[in-house]
C-alpha cells in the first residue's frame, strides 16, 4: 500500500492536535486527588506474617490458576526472593533484617494504588481505577505495548509471555468479583493470623495508628502506603525499617501519574498515531482476509466447473463406447446366428 506525502503529513499534523488535546485536558484536570472516600482497602501487617503462605494457596484457588510446580505448603520456596507472576498473583517472601534473631515475612501484591501508575500509563484504558478500591484490566482493549509493566513502580504487571495467541497482562485484581458478592478477599479470609485485615481504607488507617499508639517499641512510626506515589489501597505496618523488608522508601508522595503523563507526552507521535496505525493495520488485515475469501470462492467455483467439464465428457466418452461395445456385441451375436444356420443348411 503506498502512502502520498501529504496523507502521511496529515497524520502526523492528526497526532499533533492530538497530543495539544491530551496535555490541555491534561493540565485542566491536574488537582490533587484524594482518592474515593468510602475504597476498600487492606492493612497488612507484617509484625504478625508467619510465612505459611496460605494467602498464596487461597489466591490461587479463588482465581483458578494453574498449581505451581511445588505445593504451597512446601516452605523452602521461601530461601529465594520472588515477584508476582502472570500465574502468581500473590506471593511471600522472606527477609532477615539486620539485628533481629527472627525473619520477617512479607506478602507483596498490586497494591492497588489511588492513581495508578498502570493506569495512567496506558493510552487504551485498558486499566481503571474502581470506586470500590480495586484497580482492573480489561483485557478486550489492551493491545499488548506493556507500558504498565514500565510504569509500574512496584514491578507488579505480569504478561503472558507463554500465551501465543492471546497474551494478557495479570496481577492481584483485590477479588473484585468477590467484593461485589460481599466476601472478603481469598488471602484474607485464609490468613489465619490476621495478619491482613480488610475494610475500609479510612478506618483501616485509624486501626493502624491505635497499633502504632498502643506499641510504639514493635511497630516502625509510618504506615506504609498511607502517602506512598499518592497512597495506595493496601497499606504496611512493620517493625523493621520498610526498606529492610522489600519496600521502597525512594517513591515519594507524587502520585505515579504525574510521571508517566510526562513520559507518554514525551512521545506524542507515536502515542497519537497509534490508533491511526491499528485502524491501518486493521483495515488492511480484513481487505487481505476478504480478497483471500473471495480469491478462494472463485478458485473453488473454477473448480467444480473444471471437474463437472471433465466428468461430462468422461460420461459421453463411456457411454459411446458402452454403445459401440453392444453394438459389437450383437454384430458377433448376428453373425454366429448367420453362420449356425449355414452350416445346418450344408447338413441337410
Amino acid at each position: 500500500m503506498s502512502i502520498s506525502r501529504r496523507t502521511f503529513l496529515g497524520w502526523i499534523g492528526a497526532a499533533g492536535v492530538t497530543s495539544t488535546i491530551a496535555r490541555k485536558a491534561q493540565a485542566a484536570s491536574n488537582k490533587e486527588f484524594k482518592g474515593y472516600p468510602d475504597a476498600s482497602a487492606v492493612l497488612h501487617d507484617i509484625t504478625r506474617c508467619i510465612g505459611c503462605r496460605k494467602c498464596e494457596a487461597a489466591c490461587n484457588a479463588v482465581n483458578e490458576l494453574p498449581q505451581p510446580d511445588r505445593p504451597f505448603d512446601d516452605l523452602t520456596v521461601l530461601e529465594n526472593k520472588r515477584r508476582t507472576t502472570a500465574e502468581a498473583y500473590t506471593i511471600v517472601n522472606r527477609f532477615q533484617p539486620e539485628g533481629d534473631v527472627q525473619p520477617t515475612f512479607v506478602k507483596i501484591q498490586c497494591n492497588h494504588c489511588l492513581e495508578p501508575a498502570c493506569a495512567s500509563a496506558c493510552f487504551v484504558k485498558a486499566f481503571t481505577k474502581t470506586p470500590e478500591g480495586p484497580v482492573v484490566y480489561n483485557a478486550k482493549v489492551c493491545v499488548g505495548c506493556r507500558y504498565c509493566m514500565v510504569a509500574c513502580p512496584f514491578d507488579i504487571p505480569a504478561y503472558e509471555y507463554d500465551s501465543a495467541f492471546d497474551p494478557k497482562v495479570r496481577k492481584c485484581t483485590l477479588c473484585q468479583p468477590r467484593l461485589a458478592e460481599g466476601k472478603l478477599p481469598g488471602c484474607v479470609e485464609a490468613c489465619p493470623t490476621e495478619a491482613l485485615v480488610f475494610g475500609r481504607r479510612s478506618e483501616l488507617l485509624k486501626v493502624a495508628r491505635g497499633r502504632i499508639q498502643a506499641y510504639p517499641d514493635r511497630y516502625v512510626d509510618h504506615i506504609y502506603g498511607e502517602h506512598e506515589m499518592g497512597g495506595t489501597s493496601w497499606l504496611y505496618l512493620s517493625g523493621p525499617a520498610f526498606s529492610e523488608v522489600g519496600l521502597r522508601e525512594d517513591l515519594g508522595t507524587r502520585a505515579a501519574g504525574e510521571f508517566t503523563a510526562g513520559a507518554l507526552g514525551a512521545v506524542p507521535i507515536v502515542v497519537g498515531l497509534w490508533p491511526v496505525l491499528l485502524t491501518g493495520i486493521y483495515a488492511i488485515t480484513k481487505r487481505k482476509d476478504r480478497i483471500a475469501a473471495e480469491e478462494q470462492q472463485v478458485a473453488v467455483t473454477d473448480a467444480v466447473t473444471r471437474t463437472q467439464a471433465d466428468a461430462q465428457v468422461k460420461l459421453k466418452a463411456a457411454l459411446d463406447k458402452a454403445d459401440q461395445d453392444k453394438a459389437a456385441a450383437i454384430e458377433r451375436e448376428v453373425k454366429k446366428a448367420l453362420d449356425a444356420a449355414e452350416k445346418a443348411k450344408e447338413q441337410e
